[in-house]
C-alpha cells in the first residue's frame, strides 16, 4: 500500500523531494535494479500528465527522488492535482505504487 502524501510545489520553481521506500517489516527495501515513475494530472482521468523525473540515487539506501523543473511549475495553472510514484522491478513483472496524494500549486508573482 502507498503512503499517502499530499505536496506543495510553487509555480515557476524547482520541486524536489526524497522518498525513503521500506519493506514489509519497516527496513529499508534494497532497491537495486529497480526504476522508478512519476506523473501528476489534474484528475485522475486526465489525459495530459506532467511527469516527475524520478530517479534511485543509491539503490541500497531505499531511496528515491522526484523533482519538477522551474520550466514544468510554470507551466501548471495554481490549483490541485492528484500524483503518484511507483518503482518497478529490474524485469518489469512487479509495479509498486510508493507514494500517492495530491499537490497543490500555490501561484507565482514574479514571473
Amino acid at each position: 500500500m502507498a503512503v499517502i502524501s499530499n505536496l506543495t510545489v510553487d509555480q515557476g520553481a524547482t520541486f524536489t523531494a526524497e522518498v525513503a521506500v521500506s519493506d514489509t517489516n519497516g527496513g529499508i527495501l534494497d532497491l537495486t535494479g529497480y526504476t522508478a515513475s512519476g506523473q501528476i494530472r489534474k484528475t485522475y482521468t486526465s489525459s495530459t500528465a506532467i511527469a516527475f523525473t524520478a530517479t534511485i540515487q543509491s539503490p541500497t539506501t531505499g531511496k528515491v527522488n522526484v523533482g519538477l523543473t522551474a520550466a514544468q511549475t510554470g507551466a501548471m495553472k495554481p490549483g490541485r492535482y492528484v500524483y503518484d510514484v511507483e518503482i518497478t522491478n529490474d524485469g518489469g513483472t512487479t509495479v509498486t505504487r510508493i507514494l500517492e496524494g495530491q499537490v497543490e500549486v500555490t501561484p507565482s508573482v514574479t514571473r
